[in-house]
């Protein structure tokens, strides 16, 4: 079936030229086309039409005036998948005791953990689907979920299972990250290698066989796992097919770059006290810097140096990092707005970093993330005539329309 998507106010393209994704200074490009339409044919994107030369009918018409497209969102790190809430902690951060402290008291993901270990299957199901269609409702279309909330075998693939259930029975791509290495469980609180081998011996093969996660993850800090023993878990997730991810310089600057970079990260995720030297390997390399400055504003923390990674040339993406813990923020917008006021980001690169860096985070920048011919016809479509209102209205959904693979699978 052939779709025109007719008379929007501008058609933000975020066109790479083939490229497939901004680096540095290229992130205020975003190449907003006006007066055109775009047609669109079994799913993908055809041609783009000035308004003046439409004159036939199509098949199918979505009028679209007055309103701002943009590609669809791309949501790259968040931990959707969790049980349980962490009200309590809230409490005590707000009395000045920090994360690391919360999780040194078995608090923190460990109480989350718990909670997923509790869970039934068809409850677990019943809590996140909601959250999912939350996200749709913003105008996301590609979502990252990690597992890390089960921390053994039997639970981390209860999470990767539902993950996968999610991807087939609701209408955005869903990509699913093994994070088995988020923290250390209890039962192997003083035995750290063991939890290492259980997660490289047991866990890594039977999710590769199983083909339940793309991207394996690790935390590496120094309430979590160390250098040697994320090198360990990186180079069985290599030798099992895994792309990879890093959680690093959230707390401490202990090497994580140089590992993610080693390894040819996908991703390297987090930042917060990232160092200058590394800031420079970041910037020289295709590995996306994911800044996640929900996490800053719900902890009251620095944030990521998006300006000084940019100035630098880094390929730069956009998260929210949804999580029950360190950031209990499911708004994409907020995010936005939190990088433009707080991480002195422009309104084109934030743009620019929650859709083709942030679909680059997830290997998708060839098929999502921006307006171009041949990709993916999956929109976000914004009830303004200004696309910086998308910024500017702090914490408001403006996105009335969220169409994937020319589809519309939220209308408001």
């Amino acid at each position: 079936m052939i779709t025109l998507f007719k008379n929007p106010a501008q058609i933000i393209t975020v066109d790479t030229k083939g490229k497939n994704y901004k680096r540095g200074s290229e992130m205020n490009d975003i190449f907003p086309l006006f007066e055109h339409s775009i047609v669109v044919e079994d799913g993908l994107i055809k041609d783009f039409i000035p308004n003046s030369y439409v004159s036939s009918k199509y098949e199918n018409e979505i009028d679209l005036s007055g309103r701002i497209v943009l590609p669809g969102l791309v949501e790259c790190h968040t931990h959707t998948a969790f049980a349980g809430s962490r009200a309590e902690e809230f409490r005590l951060k707000l009395k000045g005791v920090d994360y690391e402290e919360i999780a040194k008291k078995e608090g923190g993901i460990n109480k989350t953990v718990t909670s997923v270990r509790e869970i039934s299957e068809e409850e677990f199901y019943s809590i996140v689907e909601p959250r999912i269609k939350y996200f749709i409702s913003q105008g996301i279309t590609t979502l990252e979920i990690k597992s890390g909330y089960g921390l053994n075998f039997e639970n981390e693939i209860k999470i990767l299972r539902l993950i996968k259930k999610l991807n087939d029975n609701l209408p955005i791509d869903i990509v699913s990250t093994f994070l088995g290495a988020h923290t250390f469980p209890k039962e192997f609180k003083t035995n750290h290698q063991g939890y290492v081998d259980e997660v490289i011996n047991r866990m890594l093969p039977f999710v590769a066989e199983n083909n339940l996660a793309e991207f394996c993850d690790v935390f590496c800090e120094k309430t979590a796992f160390s250098i040697n023993e994320t090198e360990q878990i990186f180079e069985a997730a290599a030798k099992n097919n895994f792309k990879l991810k890093l959680h690093t310089d959230q707390f401490n600057s202990i090497g994580g770059v140089g590992i993610a970079l080693k390894y040819n990260a996908t991703s390297a995720e987090h930042l917060e006290v990232v160092n200058s030297a590394d800031v420079e390997k970041l910037a020289s390399s295709d590995t996306v810097a994911v800044a996640l400055p929900g996490v800053s504003f719900f902890l009251g923390y620095q944030f990521a140096p998006a300006r000084k990674l940019i100035d630098k040339d880094a390929i730069l993406a956009l998260s929210t990092d949804y999580n029950p813990g360190s950031s209990h923020i499911a708004n994409l917008n907020f995010i936005m707005s939190l990088a433009a006021l707080k991480m002195k980001m422009s309104i084109e690169e934030t743009i620019s970093a929650v859709t083709i860096n942030a679909a680059k985070a997830l290997n998708r920048n060839h098929k999502t993330g921006s307006i171009e011919i041949g990709k993916k016809a999956d929109f976000a479509v914004f009830d303004t005539n200004d696309y910086a209102d998308i910024v500017y209205e702090v914490g408001k959904n403006l996105c009335c329309m969220t169409i994937k693979n020319g589809n519309i699978i939220h209308q408001n």
